[in-house]
């Protein structure tokens, strides 16, 4: 803080510290805060509020773990998460690494530009285009039919559209940290250890991916999360045998009126990402400074 008054004066110091402490209080703390409350209260009528029996409880809590239904698909939402960020890390790792140093300048802006126009859409919008995209009578559909790769329209919604859904809608946010961390990777050592007989394999084993290791913990990071709080897509590309964890979170809010199982729900799920964090930091040995880079 006292950095930033030096900086630029104490008028405006001052007020980007406001700015700033107004940000994390009143848009994230607050928020977060009266969620863990409604969380522990159970879900009364007006008139009981304030009575005995407005009271602290685990029992929201208690309700996801012992339904079945939601706890396998708190679980399944677990797993498909983590697949699609591992989906979206192999299919942007080989981009990444020819766009840092394979690529020439040319291709690199080309590239980029195809890559970030479609992202001036909404994301709804996009996610719908990925509906018409795999319609029973869509354009997949009928490519594949006219090429004999099939012989009847094949049912893509489900857990194959989520899964193509979500890996296009947050390919960016692993694709730009790993091609930052390649970029500054000097490409005299990828040269040294391939004239010293070492295979491509090995060069990304040993060289690249160590190096690249904040930008793909980064990379992970964020498409775990943002896929395990997705709701879009799974709401517009899934099936009834695909429903997402999230899906129940927005019933029990909108269409349940049950805030409190709501907002536990919400608050597990928020813990999970939280862990998340924490184990894929521990895991590629990085911390929160390399990830802010």
């Amino acid at each position: 803080m006292s950095s930033l008054i030096e900086r630029f004066g104490k008028g405006l110091g001052g007020l980007i510290v406001l700015i700033v402490a107004f940000w994390l209080v009143g848009l994230v703390l607050a928020p977060n805060l009266m969620m863990l409350d409604f969380s522990f209260r159970p879900n009364l009528m007006p008139s009981q509020v304030g009575t005995p029996a407005d009271r602290y409880t685990i029992a929201n809590f208690v309700a996801l773990f012992s339904d079945p239904v939601h706890r396998a698909i708190f679980f399944k939402t677990v797993w498909a998460s983590a697949l699609v960020t591992a989906t979206t890390l192999v299919t942007t790792y080989p981009l990444a690494y020819w766009l840092a140093k394979r690529a020439s300048p040319t291709g690199v802006a080309l590239a980029l530009v195809a890559l970030i126009i479609p992202f001036w859409i909404n994301e709804v919008l996009r996610t719908l285009a990925w509906y018409i995209l795999l319609a029973f009578n869509g354009p997949l559909n009928a490519v594949l039919i006219a090429t004999g790769i099939i012989a009847e329209p094949v049912r893509w919604f489900g857990d194959f559209g989520v899964l193509a859904g979500m890996v296009y809608a947050y390919i960016l946010f692993m694709l730009f940290p790993i091609y930052n961390s390649i970029s500054t990777l000097e490409t005299a050592q990828i040269e040294a250890a391939r004239n010293l007989g070492a295979s491509t394999v090995r060069i990304h084993r040993r060289i690249v991916i160590p190096h690249a290791k904040a930008g793909i913990a980064t990379g992970c990071v964020f498409t775990f999360m943002l896929a395990a709080g997705s709701y879009v897509a799974p709401a517009l590309l899934g099936s009834p045998g695909s429903r997402w964890f999230t899906e129940i979170i927005y019933n029990w809010f909108f269409e349940g009126g049950n805030w409190n199982r709501g907002a536990a729900y919400a608050l597990v799920l928020l813990v999970l990402c939280m862990m998340v964090v924490m184990a894929a930091l521990r895991l590629f040995r990085v911390n929160l400074a390399d990830v802010a880079k």
